[in-house]
């Protein structure tokens, strides 16, 4: 049977590039910061992640085939990305059952129930994040006791579950203040969280290998991490401090450049990383939750549409034909 040739009307554009080796790319670009979340918290990172992984790639080729009735799509790396930033997204000591709810949620609910790959409207890796922060609070709110102490728990020997505050919540409830803050220990993995807020210099060489390969632009990661820096300098917070705690990092260089949930227009990538930056210091500061990095780039999420509406690209051709005219 001969497959069926689609014409589209010009211009046309040739490169080598392609949705499995962009998505495929991301994964190597993450292995650095999974490498310091493996040596932060030892062997329960290794679980949490495992089981997420296997979590999303089942439950896509289970859709795939049982469903949508089509051939299976793990081949384009999408779903070991959304894996790979669900487990960046939990406690290293979340129960494996929340960890299986939260692939079904993120693949099944957050890009499936969209058509799957490139259809979804929200980063699927965060609405399985913020599913399961709804759900299960105490627990994606419990973090190993020790982390940031002094001592590294390598494979898990701090592993108790525990309730170890993490550096935000202990700054807003005034149980630390920003002067006694190790800013290196930050920088290099010191800290209590989730498996991807710590190590910022490691998610930073994700992001410069990602912006060699072109996987995407810096505008975005800027524009979040340089309106965050101002607002809260603005506020009279510590910028850095801000920058290197929590999951921004993370969010700012692998979430909220995810491209179907992103702006089309540089313009437009700029807007959208400014509101973001902007609104997770505001959720920081005076929100319900120390962190605000999640609820940000999803709420931008939706006003993408709106964002990729006013923000149109030029026409091609346009200039030219004005010049003419």
């Amino acid at each position: 049977m001969q497959k069926k040739l689609i014409v589209s009307m010009s211009p046309h554009i040739h490169t080598p590039r392609t949705v499995s080796g962009t998505m495929w790319n991301v994964v190597v670009a993450l292995l650095p910061a999974l490498a310091v979340a493996l040596w932060t918290f030892g062997l329960p990172a290794l679980t949490v992640t495992a089981v997420s992984i296997a979590t999303c790639l089942l439950t896509e080729w289970a859709i795939d085939r049982l469903l949508f009735r089509r051939a299976c799509t793990l081949s384009d790396g999408s779903a070991m990305v959304t894996a790979l930033l669900l487990a960046f997204n939990l406690p290293s000591i979340l129960p494996w059952w929340m960890v299986v709810i939260g692939g079904i949620v993120a693949i099944g609910i957050g890009k499936m129930s969209f058509g799957g790959l490139g259809c979804n409207i929200w980063n699927p890796a965060l609405v399985g994040r913020v599913f399961l922060l709804i759900s299960f609070p105490a627990a994606m709110t419990t973090w190993p006791e020790g982390v940031g102490s002094g001592m590294l728990p390598i494979s898990g020997a701090s592993a108790d579950a525990s309730s170890g505050a993490t550096l935000l919540a202990s700054l807003n409830s005034g149980q630390a203040t920003a002067g006694s803050v190790d800013l290196m220990d930050l920088a290099v993995g010191q800290m209590n969280g989730s498996l991807g807020e710590v190590g910022s210099i490691a998610i930073l060489l994700g992001l410069a290998y990602m912006l060699i390969m072109r996987i995407v632009s810096w505008h975005i990661p800027v524009a979040v991490l340089g309106s965050a820096a101002l607002f809260s300098w603005a506020l009279g917070g510590n910028p850095l401090l801000d920058l290197l705690a929590g999951g921004l990092m993370l969010g700012a260089c692998f979430m909220a450049t995810d491209y179907a949930t992103s702006p089309m227009t540089r313009t437009g990538q700029i807007i959208y990383g400014v509101m973001i930056g902007v609104i997770t210091i505001i959720i920081r500061r005076f929100g319900a939750y120390p962190e605000g990095v999640s609820f940000a780039i999803l709420l931008m999420n939706s006003f993408t549409p709106l964002i990729n509406r006013y923000c149109r690209p030029a026409i091609f051709g346009a200039a030219e034909r004005r010049k003419t005219a």
